[in-house]
């Protein structure tokens, strides 16, 4: 019999604040996370614009000679990770006598350590093979985020990466509710992190064309279904949810922000960054995950889109959405919080699930800003400019990745008449 699954824990580091009340805060108000790139020179740079997480200082944080052995996106996890087992109640060692073996723990990164890969080649070339730190290998591996999450906190669990590009927090997410359904696991620490904010992704992503270069308005370059969009904006931070079954969670009285219900992971098998034109795959992605929950078309009322403000996955999103919800799609808002946070690669889906949660809590609907001059062929209502109240009990989340990664995750609101539905 597969388990109920219910989040009884969210955190964050975003652009827009180093914990999830102030992020989400900043999201109601319409706030913008872009502005100029302060982490180095970007003179000769096509773009020069990025939504930093400017207020995140590691010192905060963890002592100056721990700063040095970790990079910034396993940093960024662990803060996420604190926030979000102290919101489930479980910090200050209440994983301990035995409940920490029933934990999984999955946090993924697109890129993991290329920061620190790219400082210590500078250091190899400058100074030799002997003044590399030997704390390079384990720094630059995209699990390490996880595995030092799981060495502070006690989880020993299953405890993996997931990268698929900027589908890996959702990924995350939707695997370490398979394991807990499935009875693997009673609780998981899940997300992504991404210190993506570097010299080398800048140029590479600028190379592609993929990013804007609105560099003289940067809180209005991220700019989902608007008919001037001219790329993403990259992005950084972390999200990081505890998942709980059910049975578990009520046991032990545990605050539940919400139930997950549906998820699906599929790939387009079309281009290596190219979406797949018709939508095939994110609309085949989005049934599946209707289909895993149990529900119809017609039981979703909110989607927050993938939106990432490109000319190509916009459009293409929209088209699946309609294909998957058919005229339903045009009744429900769909918005990109992507147009505050920038995208954050591989923690993108992470947030933006923590951020459907409190969506689905509060009521409010997070908007789309800079929606100025809509395409003409993203004609949903997209929540234009400032949030709204809406009565919504269903919400669809959608990331998708280069490689043609597509995952779905479904989110109901959370009411105590549900725990004996």
């Amino acid at each position: 019999m597969q388990r109920r699954v219910v989040i009884t824990g969210m955190g964050t580091v975003s652009p827009l604040g180093n914990d999830l009340a102030t992020t989400w805060e900043a999201i109601v108000a319409g706030k913008s996370g872009v502005g100029p790139v302060t982490k180095f020179d970007t003179t000769d740079y096509k773009t020069t614009i990025a939504a930093e997480a400017r207020h995140f200082n590691p010192k905060d944080h963890f002592p100056a000679r721990e700063v040095r052995r970790i990079d910034t996106f396993v940093q960024f996890a662990m803060v996420a990770a604190r926030e979000a087992l102290a919101d489930a109640g479980l910090a200050d060692g209440a994983l301990s006598n035995g409940l920490g073996e029933r934990t999984a723990c999955i946090i993924g990164s697109g890129i993991g350590g290329m920061g620190t890969m790219l400082e210590q080649h500078e250091v190899l070339l400058d100074r030799g093979p002997a003044r590399i730190s030997p704390f390079l290998i384990p720094m630059i591996l995209p699990e390490t985020a996880s595995s030092v999450v799981a060495i502070e906190h006690g989880l020993r669990g299953p405890n993996m990466a997931v990268t698929s590009a900027c589908a890996t927090g959702a990924n995350a997410i939707g695997e370490t509710f398979r394991m807990i359904q499935y009875g693997m696991a009673d609780l998981g620490v899940c997300g992504g992190t991404e210190a993506g904010v570097i010299d080398l992704a800048l140029a590479g992503f600028g190379a592609m064309r993929a990013i804007s270069v609105r560099n003289d308005e940067p809180e209005r370059a991220s700019r989902p279904f608007d008919r001037d969009r001219d790329g993403f904006v990259i992005g950084e931070g972390a999200g990081v949810l505890v998942l709980e079954a059910l049975e578990h969670a009520l046991a032990r009285g545990a605050t539940i922000h919400g139930e997950i219900v549906g998820y699906s992971s599929n790939d387009d098998a079309f281009h290596i960054t190219a979406p797949d034109p018709d939508g095939a795959g994110a609309t085949a992605c989005m049934r599946l995950a209707l289909q895993s929950a149990g529900l119809g078309p017609e039981d979703i009322d909110y989607v927050n889109a993938h939106g990432t403000s490109t000319a190509l996955n916009d459009v293409t999103e929209t088209r699946a959405i309609k294909e998957c919800l058919g005229e339903h799609a045009y009744s429900i808002p769909v918005s990109s919080t992507k147009s505050m946070t920038g995208h954050l690669l591989g923690a993108a889906g992470a947030l933006e699930a923590a951020l459907c949660l409190k969506a689905l809590q509060t009521g409010i609907i997070p908007p789309t800003i800079n929606l100025e001059n809509p395409d003409p062929e993203c004609d949903l209502d997209y929540v234009p400019h400032v949030a709204r109240r809406a009565e919504i009990r269903t919400a669809l989340s959608n990331s998708f990745g280069f490689g043609g990664h597509n995952v779905s995750l479904i989110f109901q609101r959370w009411q105590e008449a549900q725990a004996g539905a």
